[in-house]
């Protein structure tokens, strides 16, 4: 028996009305997530829009102002390395920064210039000040005080400002006081004088342009004096204005030519005194020589000069003591000392007028027989071989061959015998201070040096010999000072000072004493 077949559901039935139930439905859902989606998209546009609103001031200045503040910074700082600190059409450092804060009124980099262009404009308003621009000083200071320096600062230059317009105002007295004592021919005989008053002037304003003049033409007024007063002779008042000058203006157009007339004022000078020296007119070469030392007083030629003059001097006085010219050779001695004399060779000098002076007395003695006068001159020589033997050249006083052949002179000058004995006591002396040298009896050998000095004190051998012998002192002296002889040191550092006191090592050997405990006058 056949079966019926199973019944079908309604939609199984239509399954073209399935499908488009299905997509139906698929649609709707479509749908209703597309609403959704716009909803919250429209959401999103309208607070995208609120935002926009809300900040589109920061953002435009964000993208328009900064490259502009940037620029400003820029050309603010190299306004200010240009020293433009202000301008009225805006280009200076204060208008641009300050350009700047308006954009930014917190850009740190606009306060920092702002400050750096104040501390500029105080700078220039002091380098105004000493440049003597009042009126631009003031301007300077002001701007200065609107960018808020330091007020002390800014304080201290107006002061000075104020007090160099307070002393302007007797500028134009001080210019009349100069000008009439310029025309009086007052120019540097005081503070009233024509060159100070200028100067006065020039301290107060540098750039016075009258005041300049002026100085100008008193100083070419007073090089004209100098270069007279070097054609005459006066070698220190010349240098002594052209020092003046210089001290005015030491780049005086006349002040070569002013150096140079003394120059050779000075070569003519010298030459004047060489020419005196060989003619033996030594008054005339020692005002010469020491007229070139006052003005230069290292000058070789001159110092040479002087010591041949005291040489020359030394010997004349020597020479008129033996005549018994006895004021000629004082006024000759006292030259020499004024010259520069050596001690020792003013102490033999002396020794040997007080001799001559012994000898004219012994000769206003009332007259003696020719056999007295025999004996005591043959007790003289005697007395002079004892001394020689003894080696007693110059001491004791009044028993030494020096001083017997000075009284057998006295008593028999045109003797052969005296004038032997005298011949024999030069080469004896020379002979006695050798040979002691030699042994280091330096005191014997300085007797004997004083006994050559006084036979001859222009002797060429002088100078070595005393040398030689100071710095056998000073060996000796050293030595002794090693041993902690402190006092002996310091009579060795007497004797060379007498004999040779620029010895050059001097200075050193008197610090070792000092350190050892020596005392030194």
């Amino acid at each position: 028996m056949e079966r019926e077949p199973p019944h079908r559901s309604h939609g199984a039935a239509h399954p073209a009305l399935d499908r488009v139930r299905r997509e139906s439905r698929w649609w709707w859902l479509q749908a209703r997530h597309a609403r959704r989606v716009w909803r919250w998209a429209l959401l999103a546009a309208a607070a995208v829009f609120v935002l926009l609103v809300l900040v589109r001031k920061p953002l435009a200045d964000w993208f328009w102002d900064e490259p502009q503040i940037e620029q400003l910074l820029a050309e603010g700082d190299r306004a200010l390395s240009e020293g433009r600190l202000t301008a009225g059409d805006g280009s200076g450092a204060r208008e641009r920064y300050q350009a700047v804060l308006a954009l930014d009124g917190d850009r740190p980099q606009a306060r920092q210039g702002l400050a750096r262009t104040g501390a500029a404009a105080l700078q220039h308003s002091r380098e105004l000040l000493q440049a003597g621009d009042l009126d631009g000083c003031a301007q300077a200071l002001a701007l200065a005080r609107e960018l808020q320096v330091p007020r002390a600062e800014a304080d201290a230059v107006a002061q000075q400002l104020q007090a160099r317009r307070r002393a302007g105002a007797g500028i134009g007295a001080l210019l009349a006081q100069a000008r009439n004592a310029f025309a009086a021919g007052r120019l540097d005989d005081g503070d009233s004088s024509a060159l100070p008053l200028f100067q006065r002037v020039l301290t107060l304003q540098p750039d016075n342009l009258p005041a300049l003049e002026g100085r100008e033409d008193a100083l070419s007024d007073l090089l004209q004096q100098a270069r007279a007063q070097a054609v005459r002779g006066e070698l220190a008042t010349a240098a002594a204005i052209l020092q003046r000058a210089r001290q005015f203006d030491a780049g005086h157009s006349e002040l070569p030519a002013s150096q140079e007339a003394l120059a050779q004022a000075v070569d003519q000078r010298l030459q004047q005194g060489q020419r005196a020296l060989k003619r033996q007119q030594l008054e005339a070469a020692a005002d010469s020589f020491q007229a070139v030392l006052a003005v230069t007083s290292d000058d070789p030629t001159a110092l040479r000069g002087r010591e041949q003059t005291v040489q020359a001097l030394l010997a004349r006085s020597q020479k008129r003591a033996d005549d018994f010219q006895f004021e000629a050779a004082d006024k000759d001695a006292a030259l020499a000392a004024g010259l520069g004399a050596s001690q020792a060779a003013q102490q033999q000098l002396a020794q040997r007028l007080q001799r001559a002076r012994q000898a004219r007395q012994s000769l206003q003695q009332p007259g003696i027989s020719a056999a007295q006068r025999e004996r005591q001159l043959r007790d003289r020589l005697r007395q002079i071989d004892r001394a020689e033997r003894a080696g007693q050249w110059i001491s004791p006083p009044g028993h030494s061959a020096f001083d017997a052949l000075r009284e057998a002179q006295a008593l028999a000058p045109r003797d052969s015998r005296v004038k032997a004995a005298a011949a024999r006591l030069l080469p004896a002396s020379r002979s006695c201070f050798d040979d002691n040298l030699r042994q280091n009896r330096v005191q014997a050998a300085g007797a004997c040096l004083q006994a050559w000095q006084t036979l001859a004190p222009t002797a060429a051998g002088l100078p070595d010999a005393r040398f030689r012998l100071a710095q056998r002192w000073l060996a000796i002296g050293s030595e002794r000072l090693g041993r902690g002889d402190v006092e002996f040191a310091a009579s060795a550092v007497e004797q060379v000072r007498r004999l040779q006191p620029d010895l050059a090592e001097l200075p050193a050997f008197e610090d070792r004493l000092r350190h050892a405990g020596g005392h030194i006058d």
